[in-house]
């Protein structure tokens, strides 16, 4: 009887000792590329990356709120912070009068200075065929430029066509300043605005808002103040591990602030 035991344990942990060594083996193989064994092959099955991915790198927010994270992320850069006060020059559409109050909170809330110019109704060739831009670059310096332009243009024809020098130069006129283009929250599928400016800007510097989920106004369009804010939101949360010039954006206490000034442009005639 007790031989018998004896044998039985020592069976145990002979298996025990199989299945550990067998979970080794799987561990290290899985964080291999290729293993070769004579004439057969085994490939990365993947498996050891979900199980040791950072929590952090998936999509923020995707939860069921509104402006949820759906956006997917192309490109993983690793830059770091720049921790001096900018002097934000924030130009886009109407889309501005629900982003811009949420990013002046953050600017308050960061150190940093925020000017904002309003164009109702404006497009890439309005600003693209003018020197506004320049302008306002040269009256407030900016160190760092945000963008909202596309809602205008979801249903224009050819756009990739007719609009690329227009993007092309409102680009020529940021130059070398670092920006960030925030693309559109569509309503309806688009007909190339997206595609046409992220053919353009440069790497890091376009942000997708294509596919987000928002509450509308009754236009239909434009999103609800706390929906856009949440828009904003995302937009920072999307840009320490994507964006190509990432800024302090702690989060800032208040839900909304006024930038240091406004300037409202009515639409060209």
């Amino acid at each position: 009887m007790i031989l018998e035991k004896y044998l039985m344990k020592r069976g145990y942990i002979g298996l025990w000792c199989i299945l550990v060594a067998s979970l080794i083996f799987f561990v290290v193989t899985s964080s291999m590329d290729t293993i070769t064994i004579g004439n057969l092959e085994l490939r990365n099955s993947g498996i050891m990356e979900r199980l040791t991915l950072n929590p952090d790198s998936v999509n923020n927010g995707n939860n069921g709120t509104i402006a949820t994270d759906t956006v997917p992320q192309v490109h993983t850069m690793k830059q770091t912070v720049d921790t001096t006060a900018q002097t934000i020059l924030f130009i886009g559409d109407s889309m501005l009068e629900g982003l811009s109050p949420r990013m002046a909170a953050y600017a308050k809330e960061n150190g940093h200075k925020m000017y904002t110019v309003v164009w109702y109704s404006s497009t890439s060739n309005v600003w693209g065929s003018c020197d506004t831009l320049r302008t306002f670059i040269r009256r407030f310096k900016p160190t760092y430029i945000l963008l909202c332009l596309g809602a205008n243009e979801l249903f224009v024809k050819d756009i990739e066509k007719k609009r690329d020098r227009y993007v092309k130069t409102i680009l020529k006129q940021i130059g070398d300043i670092p920006y960030l283009w925030i693309g559109p929250p569509n309503w309806k599928p688009d007909t190339g605005i997206n595609r046409l400016i992220a053919s353009n800007v440069r790497e890091g510097s376009f942000f997708l808002s294509d596919g987000m989920e928002f509450d509308r106004t009754k236009d239909g369009a434009h999103p609800t103040r706390s929906s856009a804010a949440q828009w904003m939101d995302s937009i920072v949360r999307w840009m320490p591990r994507n964006a190509a010039h990432i800024i302090r954006l702690d989060l800032p206490q208040s839900q909304s602030a006024r930038p240091d000034r406004v300037v409202v442009l009515q639409p060209k005639r």
